[in-house]
């Protein structure tokens, strides 16, 4: 595992929490406060609190708006991920990715081994990137936003982690657009 390295200064990331839900309001967004709390915690910014109903192309909406406002670096989104029918998080996250993480799945997979056994399998979590901006897709449970959070996300989303991080190769997530 990787180490922090405490010479470099912390950067904050600027994070939209996005809960896809057909039943919850903010007042029950359990996973979505779980996301907030930790993500302030340790240290960055809510940029943005939403929720949706489970409908592709309204969530895809919603992340494509976000990935163009330039004070979001990074959305997570909660729900949707499972295998039932009215599960379209993971199609809607990737009618926007330019670019699949398609490491974050599997890393997501490994941790949820250790906590809920093969039950793992059932979950779609993806990640990619669009427009300079980091998307996470995470499923609805809080412990499972918990686990996300906490061994993958808080690593990654942090800029003194290394050897490498998501932070410090977002100045070029968008190169290709600026080269036009």
């Amino acid at each position: 595992m990787g180490r922090i390295d405490e010479s470099k200064p912390f950067m904050p990331v600027r994070i939209a929490v996005l809960t896809v839900s057909d039943s919850r309001s903010l007042a029950e967004d359990r996973s979505g406060d779980v996301l907030v709390e930790r993500l302030q915690k340790a240290g960055h910014i809510l940029a943005g609190r939403a929720i949706i109903r489970d409908a592709r192309d309204q969530i895809a909406a919603q992340l494509r708006s976000w990935t163009l406002d330039p004070e979001i670096d990074v959305i997570l989104s909660t729900g949707g991920t499972g295998l039932t029918g009215r599960d379209v998080t993971v199609e809607a996250h990737r009618d926007v990715y330019e670019k699949e993480i398609e490491a974050f799945g599997t890393i997501f997979t490994m941790v949820s081994m250790q906590k809920i056994g093969t039950s793992a399998v059932q979950s779609r979590a993806t990640g990619g990137v669009a427009n300079g901006t980091y998307l996470f897709a995470l499923p609805g449970s809080p412990g499972a936003c918990k686990d996300a959070w906490d061994e993958i996300l808080v690593w990654q989303l942090d800029y003194r982690h290394g050897p490498c991080n998501f932070v410090e190769i977002m100045p070029r997530l968008d190169e290709h657009l600026r080269r036009k």
